[in-house]
This record gives structure tokens, C-alpha cells and sequence, in this order.
């Protein structure tokens, strides 16, 4: 009666372990993070040490260490095996379980991790079954045990236990693996179709992948070939020129000159004079005639920057050609047609300019047929990461440095500044970090002062805490461990000298996607 008492109670007693683990185990997307949970669960609850699982690696053919409970980074390290190599190298060349009575009496267990210490001192067992997938052995599942009573019948039913724990690893490694390989496919999927989609979209030199910009190039897309006039609009600094260039060489007329006037560069009589050209004589200091930009844009595209700062006399000069295609040289009667693309822009309110009576209101709407708003690069900072690469790139090789990449402090300060002049501000900004860079990473201490002392990366009036600037730097190290390691998360903690159940434990706590540094391919 006892006895048939003390079998029912370790059964349930298993029964209730094995659920918590399956518990685990069903709920979770990360292998190593629910592989050592299981293994925690068997040393609390079954009194099961140094639970280790042991996976073959496919490049290289050895078992290596997958999870460890108890042994430290150098024992994982060491813990590496040939297949038929040691205790566990025999069961997964063989397929079968063992059974070590004795650990210091059996020649076979090599003990490489030395994670038990003077084995001659300790009456300890070694029991090890291996994790098949199908018909396949792709590992061993493996702990020690201290039998008080002796080892008897009490380790058969532990082998059996662990036969179906192995089982049930073996499940969950199948389930998670197919699950992120088929993730992965989409992210995959989904990445060529984003780059298919941008590579169609993209204009020449114009880089950015955000959703502002993919507006952009629509609109681009759609008034290229057409002869409507396109009034570019933004700050100072968000790439209207680019545009200006990429309508023109992209369109049917790239092949006719491409003429730029920046009109608040030039005063009134010269600016006049600069556009619509002038008979000798015209005025004095005209020696002799010259053509305007309009005749040297013929057949071409005329980009007129900063159009909302010209005077109330060219505005008027302006609105006829825009009207009638035709103009006349200063100290001519006689009409010229022309046949030129115009696009303007301006980084003025232009509206509030008509209402103020400083810009003529028919020339506006004249002017707005086709308008293109250039976001702010505040308003789209998911390029901005990737133009300072682009930056980068382009004056390292300018310059002849060896430089290949940006530390993620000083991606941080990039990211959360204001940028008030936009891509120009961050085109300056990396010249001057590749200037000053005299090794291969650009780091915060090689940008402007403006960045450094941003409040939106902190102020003297709001200090960073110990522990909140210990776990900034401690976020820094294991980013850029996976960096390092294109996000392998193993090899992450072997460079770090920690385990991979802290690296994991760290990249949940902080929110790091290692998938963001693998290398990808298309």
C-alpha cells in the first residue's frame, strides 16, 4: 500500500512539472529563453542539476551547448564535443539514454565545462537522453542527480521523465524554428517588395525610404512628363533643388539645358535682366546684348529657388511669360516665344505673403498648379539614420578614410535632434564628423556641439541617474555586441564573458530586435 502510495506521488509530482513546463514552452517564441526556463523548472522542482541541453551544430558538425543551468560562460565555452566524443557525444551517436552511477568512476564523462569541480569528492550521476526531431537526433538533454537512497529504480523513472521532456524539447525547437523561418520568409517577402517598391519610386540622388518621401516621389512620378508648372514647398534645407533636378532629368526634356536662378540672390534691375535678358544699350553697363535664362533654358526646365522674394515689377514680367510664353529683353519691343518647363519653389508662406499684398495674387495660383511639399527632416526620422550612412559613405571616400559605421550613441543624438536645417544641417554635420573621425566608427564626440548638448538627449537641469546611465551603457555594449556579430545572440554573450540566458534576459528588458543586425540579402 506505501509503495503503490509513493509511485502515485511521483508521478503527479512529475506530471506537475512536466505541466509547468509545457506551460513554457507553448507560450514562448524564443527557444534559449524557454529552454532555460525547463531547466530551471527540474532543478527547483525535481532536484535535477546542471540541466544542460547540447544541440548539433550544422557547420561544424559538433555538439555545442544551447542552454546550461549552472555553468558559466568559459564552461560553455569548453563544453564542446565531437559526436561519439564523452558521455553525451556516445548518446547522441547511438540514439540511446545513459545512465552514470558514479560520475568520478566512469572514464568516459570528460567533464570539459568543470562546472562540478573535484568529482572524487561527490556522489553524484550523470543521466543524458537524447532530442530527437522525427527520426533524426539533433541533440541531448542532460543533468545530475544525487540519489540520498541510492541510485535503484529511482533513476529509471528520472530517465523516463526526461525522455519526455526531451520529446517535448524537440516539439517546441521544431515549432519555434518553423515559426521564425517562416517570419522570416515574410519579413524577407515584405523587405524585396518595400525595395522593389522604392527602387520603382526613387529619383536619382534623392535618398529616403519614409512614407513622407514615398508621397513625394509619387508626386514626382506623376508631373514629370507633363509641361504644368510645380511649385516646390519646405524649409530650407529639404532637398527642393534635388527635386528641381530630378523633375528636369528625368522627364523627356533631360537631354535640353537644365538653368537654375536663385532669385533672392540677385537684386531687382539685375535680377530682371538675369531672366529675361537685355539689347546693348538697354541700360548703362550694357555693352552689348545677352540672352536670359529663359532663351538658355529653351526646350528645357527653368528652376526659379526662393521665388517668393522677388520684387512687385518682375512679379508683373513674370506673370506673362508664366501666361503667354512669350517675354521681351529690357530695351526690346519685340516678343520672344519660348517653350520652357518652369519650377519654382519657396520657403515662404506664400499665402500669407498674397494676403499681405507682397505677393501678387494671380502670379500665386499661376504658380500653384503642381505643388510639392518637401517634409521636414524632423518629420521623417526614419531617413535619417539612413542618410547620415549615405554621408558617410560619400566624404569618407571623398576624404580617404577608412571609416564603416556609426556607434549607436552617436546614432541616438542624430536621431533625436530637432534638425532645424534639415538635410543640409545633416549633410554638414557628417562632413564635419568624417573630417575629425581619425578611426573606422563615428562616435558622439564627433559631432557638433548642438547635437551634444541637445535637450532632447539631456540637460543639465534633468541628469541621467546611475542606474538609468548604467543600463544606457550597459544597452550600448550589447548592441553593439550584436553589431559585431550580425546578431547572433551566442555569440554576443561568449565575446561579452556572459551567459545567454542574461544576453537574452537584457535584450528583452531593453527591447532589442537582434534581426535588425543580420546582414540582409535580397
Amino acid at each position: 500500500m506505501t509503495k503503490t502510495r509513493s509511485i502515485t506521488t511521483q508521478q503527479l509530482e512529475d506530471l506537475s512539472c512536466l505541466y509547468e513546463i509545457t506551460k513554457n514552452l507553448a507560450s514562448s517564441l524564443d527557444l534559449r529563453e524557454c529552454l532555460g526556463e525547463a531547466m530551471e523548472a527540474i532543478e527547483s522542482m525535481k532536484q535535477m542539476e546542471n540541466g544542460t541541453v547540447t544541440i548539433i551544430n550544422p557547420l561544424t558538425g559538433q555538439l555545442e551547448i544551447e542552454v546550461a543551468r549552472g555553468i558559466n560562460a568559459e564552461g560553455r565555452k569548453r563544453g564542446k564535443y565531437q559526436i561519439g566524443e564523452g558521455v553525451t557525444g556516445r548518446v547522441v551517436a547511438s540514439g540511446e539514454p545513459i545512465i552514470v552511477p558514479h560520475i568520478a568512476d566512469e572514464p568516459m564523462f570528460l567533464n570539459k565545462t568543470r562546472a562540478r569541480g573535484n568529482l572524487n569528492n561527490q556522489n553524484r550521476s550523470f543521466l543524458c537522453v537524447p532530442i530527437r526531431d522525427g527520426k533524426q537526433v539533433i541533440g541531448a538533454l542532460s543533468v545530475d542527480r544525487i540519489y540520498q537512497d541510492g541510485i535503484s529504480g529511482q533513476a529509471d523513472a528520472d530517465l523516463r521523465f526526461l525522455t519526455i521532456l526531451s520529446s517535448l524539447i524537440a516539439q517546441t525547437t521544431h515549432r519555434i524554428q518553423t515559426v521564425n523561418r517562416e517570419q522570416e520568409e515574410l519579413r524577407m517577402e515584405n523587405l524585396k517588395l518595400k525595395r522593389e517598391l522604392t527602387n520603382k519610386n526613387k529619383i536619382n540622388d534623392i535618398q529616403g525610404n519614409s512614407s513622407r518621401m514615398q508621397e513625394v516621389y509619387e508626386m514626382i512620378h506623376r508631373v514629370v512628363d507633363s509641361n504644368a508648372t510645380v511649385l516646390l514647398r519646405g524649409e530650407s534645407g529639404t532637398g527642393k533643388t534635388l527635386v528641381a533636378k530630378a523633375l528636369h532629368y528625368n522627364s523627356k526634356r533631360h537631354e535640353k539645358p537644365f538653368i537654375v536662378v536663385n532669385c533672392s540672390a540677385l537684386p531687382e534691375t539685375l535680377l530682371e535682366s538675369e531672366l529675361f535678358g537685355h539689347e546693348k544699350g538697354a541700360f548703362t553697363g550694357a555693352t552689348e546684348r545677352k540672352a536670359g535664362r529663359f532663351e538658355q533654358a529653351e526646350g528645357g526646365t527653368l528652376f526659379l529657388d526662393e521665388i517668393g522674394e522677388i520684387s512687385h515689377a518682375v512679379q508683373i514680367k513674370l506673370l506673362n511669360v508664366v501666361q503667354e510664353r512669350t517675354f521681351q529683353r529690357l530695351g526690346s519691343s519685340k516678343s520672344i516665344a519660348c517653350d520652357v518647363r518652369l519650377v519654382a519653389a519657396t520657403n515662404r508662406n506664400l499665402e500669407h505673403a498674397v494676403q499681405e499684398k507682397s505677393f501678387r495674387e494671380d502670379l500665386y495660383y499661376r504658380l500653384n498648379v503642381f505643388p510639392v511639399y518637401m517634409p521636414a527632416l524632423r518629420e521623417r526620422r526614419t531617413d535619417i539614420l539612413l542618410l547620415a550612412e549615405y554621408f558617410l559613405e560619400k566624404f569618407a571616400a571623398e576624404n580617404g578614410k577608412n571609416i564603416q559605421r556609426i556607434s549607436t550613441p552617436a546614432i541616438d543624438m542624430l536621431i533625436q535632434y530637432h534638425w532645424p536645417g534639415n538635410v543640409r544641417e545633416l549633410q554638414n554635420c557628417m562632413e564635419r564628423a568624417v573630417l575629425i573621425c581619425d578611426g573606422d566608427t563615428i562616435k558622439g564626440i564627433h559631432l557638433p556641439p548642438t547635437l551634444q548638448t541637445s535637450d532632447s538627449i539631456s540637460s543639465e537641469k534633468n541628469p541621467l541617474s546611475l542606474s538609468a546611465a548604467v543600463e544606457n551603457f550597459e544597452k550600448d555594449i550589447i548592441i553593439e555586441g550584436l553589431k559585431r556579430n550580425r546578431g547572433n545572440q551566442t555569440k554576443t554573450a561568449k565575446q561579452l564573458d556572459t551567459s545567454l540566458r542574461i544576453i537574452n534576459y537584457k535584450i528583452h528588458q531593453y527591447n532589442i530586435d537582434p534581426k535588425k543586425f543580420k546582414i540582409q540579402t535580397t
